[in-house]
């Protein structure tokens, strides 16, 4: 019914009256519609002139709903459409939003907004990343189950992301909580594992003393503590389930160079892979000529050189001389500390059959974060003097042909070859025959996945004493979580004091067996959840392939900085694997990726470094101060936390200032990956207060102009005022231009409010007989509500609705019986571009994109007077007043100029 009265428009178009002077409000006539109620002006037939706190506030309340109604959902599929999948890090359920969450969720949301205005089929899915340690140990405090405490929590916040107002794809909807989600995850799992991309094996591992788990060593911090607890790490030896990201790392090393730039996180990415040179090759151990159950993996950067080994080396740190193996005290009795040392364990290339003696290095460490490593001596010299030390036998493998060339000699049947054919030969016989040859770097190394906590995705493994690991076969997943009381393992899973729900039979032989009790780091349920997002609803499948094709890959990934290593990169291999295995067409997930930064609060400190909460502080004084001690306090930004006190909550700052004020607060303080420093005080508040103010006034001068009862005759105009009329028209295509490369380039929002505002400052400046007579005038203001309306569309909406009633309008190719957000996005008229006057110049600084200025034709192939141009322009002076340029690059032929400044 809403809409239908939005399309009858509630008024007449008729005047009720003519108006004289400046009266305090316009009256229209009303149709009233039953069942229909109106907001604002139209409750009382009155346009109010003041855009005051009670104004916003009524805005938004006709609005919220009918917005939401109108917006959230998205249709069927349909391939006629271009689309658009916009996606915004789904949020971990703690059961209330922070500043953060609003930001990154407000820039998602705007620019859905405007990718369905230009015509694109957008989706903007969210979901809860609802498995972890935080509602374990929440619930373990609170005495309730973490399933209760998460449902709960996910209720909370999707209450509070709805009053936000944020347009979210909620028929989308998941949480990696759920048997329908984590399912498909087990299903992934199980597909690794057929692959040979998911194995156990003992190892050294990172163990939390208060979280009673294991952490993968990216959840280590640099000072040797746990990312969630703060706990001291302490190191133990246990048998884990890994997956094998090393066999991506040159794929994913190499696919970068086919992405957009990602302003440092490819720099980030690449440096996490590190330089794939080598790959690690599988061996047997033997002792006395036996060969033991053991194995061992060792790296090389030359496996071309690989007849060539003389040994193979581990740290003293090895699993192999502290863990559980059968061959430990024989390492031990070989081991003198300091001393590179000789063992009588040999090791048996599984791809050569090579047998080499296993040395212990007198170094804790090796190259990268190696443990073991191929010694060649043909290749390497400190290699060559290890073995001669120590008396072992190589050979050269290697000769240099009188042109240079190196090429291979007493190596099977890669003899012969160039080392770059025999690199290439070798390794891709090794991963046929499953024993290593994946090209990788010496610093990666693969994922270990196993947590030894409840509230997670099971492992879907069955241990058999006969058959050895089974996987759950896919009919009778998901294996679900079972219902238990306790969730402290006391050094191992909680699982396994589910005694009915671990003792099962096997798959194969269905002899007596035990389900695998470790759960996945809740890293792995969010490396795919994009992929669920194209196809939520399937029960078949993952995701139809069909439909993650059609969505794929992300065109703009949104969320925080921290998560540009291992999330990106977890949710990378995830993406490649899926194409490998003919699930996805798309082997990349993200194409544009946007990390956004923090918000961050003003903290007080005392010298002890307590924080202090703000009744405790003094601000009378020229510093702050403790009330009680008077003691001086130390204050900075920080990351908003309780902890620091230097929160603020999301619903009292909507309360407080309406959603449309935060929205624009939170895109105008910054550009979108820089950081914000939450301060109300600061300009950018009242900047965005005064320019809804502005547009509310050019919108009541308009009404008022219109009708005071003279129609519009824009034959009447002057010369003089068709020249201003042109100037507008100039500025209008000028501004559309920008601000469409800002949505679609670099995403400065921030600037986009800039160049809406300066419209906005030159429309409050035109004369009275322009606004009243001049079609320019009117499609100005449109095109800026309608450009507006991405980011602040309450107001926006309610100010479309009253231009919407003025008699007789001049620009007829706008939609008038229908709401801004469905008007289509203003484009650059042709006719501007054509000018052969003028130049649209693109403006970069230090290779990114920031916005584009007018420049006139005769001047644009000098780069001194470009230069100039654009530090003078509005744009030059925001973003490069007070830098210093060392260098400005004019392109003539592409239109740009990129400023090469000091950072």
């Amino acid at each position: 019914m809403a809409s239908a009265c939005h399309r009858l428009g509630f008024y007449a178009s008729l005047l009720k009256r003519q108006l004289t002077g400046r009266p305090r409000a316009i009256k229209w006539e009303r149709i009233v519609i039953p069942g229909c109620t109106r907001g604002t002006y139209s409750v009382t037939g009155e346009w109010t002139k003041e855009y005051t706190l009670q104004t916003r506030k009524d805005v938004e309340k006709w609005w919220y709903q009918r917005i939401k109604e109108q917006i959230s959902q998205t249709s069927d599929t349909d391939k006629s459409k271009p689309k658009f999948y916009v996606l915004s890090m789904f949020p971990y359920p703690s059961g209330k939003l922070h500043m953060g969450h609003v930001r990154v969720y407000t820039i998602s949301d705007t620019i859905a907004r405007f990718q369905k205005m230009r015509g694109m089929q957008v989706i903007n899915p969210m979901g809860w990343d609802a498995f972890g340690l935080p509602a374990e140990n929440a619930a373990i405090e609170r005495n309730l189950h973490p399933e209760l405490w998460t449902q709960s929590n996910m209720k909370h916040m999707r209450k509070q992301l709805d009053r936000l107002g944020l347009c979210f794809s909620w028929d989308r909807e998941i949480a990696t909580c759920l048997p329908d989600y984590y399912k498909w995850t087990q299903y992934l799992f199980i597909k690794l594992y057929e692959a040979g991309l998911a194995y156990q094996k003992e190892a050294l591992v990172n163990w939390d003393p208060v979280d009673q788990t294991v952490l993968a060593n990216e959840q280590v911090d640099e000072h040797g503590c746990s990312w969630r607890s703060g706990a001291k790490v302490e190191q133990k030896y246990l048998r884990q389930w890994f997956i094998k990201t090393t066999a991506y790392a040159k794929a994913m090393q190499d696919s970068l160079a086919d992405l957009p730039e990602w302003y440092g996180i490819k720099g980030m990415q690449a440096h996490w892979i590190g330089d794939c040179v080598g790959c690690h090759l599988d061996f047997t151990l033997k002792v006395d000529g036996q060969v033991t159950a053991e194995m061992l993996t060792a790296y090389t950067a030359t496996p071309e050189a690989i007849y060539g080994t003389s040994h193979v080396a581990i740290s003293p740190s090895h699993r192999l001389l502290h863990g559980h193996s059968s061959l430990k005290e024989a390492f031990q009795k070989a081991l003198v500390p300091g001393t590179d040392c000789l063992t009588p364990v040999m090791a048996v290339n599984k791809l050569t059959q090579q047998e080499v003696p296993v040395v212990i290095m007198a170094k804790a460490d090796l190259e990268g974060s190696l443990d073991a490593k191929i010694g060649i001596p043909s290749t390497s010299s400190e290699d060559t003097i290890l073995a001669q030390t120590l008396g072992l036998f190589y050979s050269e493998v290697i000769e240099t042909l009188p042109d240079g060339t190196e090429r291979l000699v007493d190596s099977a049947e890669f003899t012969g070859m160039t080392r770059k054919d025999a690199f290439q030969a070798l390794t891709q016989k090794a991963r046929r025959k499953r024993v290593g040859g994946d090209v990788t770097s010496d610093k990666l190394k693969d994922w270990l996945i196993s947590r030894q906590r409840y509230w997670g995705t099971p492992i879907p493994i069955i241990h058999c004493p006969a058959c050895g690991p089974v996987p759950v076969p896919q009919e009778d997943l998901p294996v679900t979580l079972p219902s238990i009381s306790s969730f402290t393992g006391k050094g191992g899973s909680p699982l396994a004091m589910a005694s009915e729900w671990v003792n099962c039979s096997c798959p194969r032989c269905k002899g007596t067996a035990k389900r695998e009790t470790d759960t996945m780091d809740t890293f792995v349920d969010s490396a795919w959840y994009y992929l669920r997002y194209t196809d939520p609803q399937n029960i078949q499948s993952p995701f139809s392939t069909a439909l993650a094709d059609f969505w794929m890959p992300v065109d703009l990934y949104i969320g925080g900085k921290e998560h540009a290593v291992m999330h990106l990169f977890y949710a990378r291999f995830f993406s490649h694997f899926c194409h490998d295995q003919k699930m996805v067409k798309h082997r990349e997930p993200f194409h544009k990726l946007l990390a956004q930064g923090l918000i961050k609060g003003q903290t007080f400190r005392l010298p002890s470094g307590q924080y202090l909460q703000r009744e405790e502080i003094d601000l009378t004084g020229s510093v702050p101060v403790h009330s009680k001690t008077k003691e001086v306090l130390e204050v900075t930004w920080e990351k908003m936390s309780k902890s620091k006190h230097n929160g603020v909550d999301p619903e009292d700052v909507v309360e407080q200032y309406g959603i449309d004020t935060i929205r624009l607060y939170i895109l105008f303080a910054a550009p979108p990956e820089k950081d914000i420093l939450w301060d109300v005080k600061t300009d950018a508040l009242p900047g965005v207060l005064r320019w809804q103010q502005r547009l509310w006034a050019l919108a009541t001068r308009f009404i008022e102009a219109r009708a005071s009862g003279k129609a519009p005759k824009p034959q009447l105009l002057s010369n003089e005022e068709k020249a201003e009329a042109r100037k507008l028209w100039e500025y209008k295509n000028s501004v559309i231009s920008q601000v469409t490369a800002h949505f679609t380039e670099d995403f400065s929002l921030n600037s986009v409010i800039s160049q809406l505002m300066g419209l906005s400052a030159a429309l409050s400046q035109a004369s009275q007989r322009v606004l009243l007579h001049s079609p320019e005038f009117e499609d100005a203001l449109c095109a800026l509500l309608v450009m507006a309306a991405p980011m602040a569309p309450h107001i926006t909406s309610e100010l479309w609705a009253g231009l919407a009633l003025v008699p007789k309008k001049l620009c007829t190719h706008y939609a008038w019986d229908a709401t801004v957000l469905l008007q289509a996005w203003p484009t650059v008229d042709p006719k501007f571009l054509e000018q052969p006057d003028v130049v649209e110049m693109a403006v970069l600084i230090n290779n990114k994109a920031c916005g584009k200025i007018l420049v006139p034709q005769q001047v644009a192939q000098d780069q001194d007077k470009v230069r100039d141009l654009v530090l003078q322009s509005e744009l030059g002076a925001r973003l490069l007043q007070g830098r210093s340029i060392k260098k400005a690059f004019l392109s003539p032929r592409t239109a740009l100029i990129n400023f090469l400044v000091q950072e």
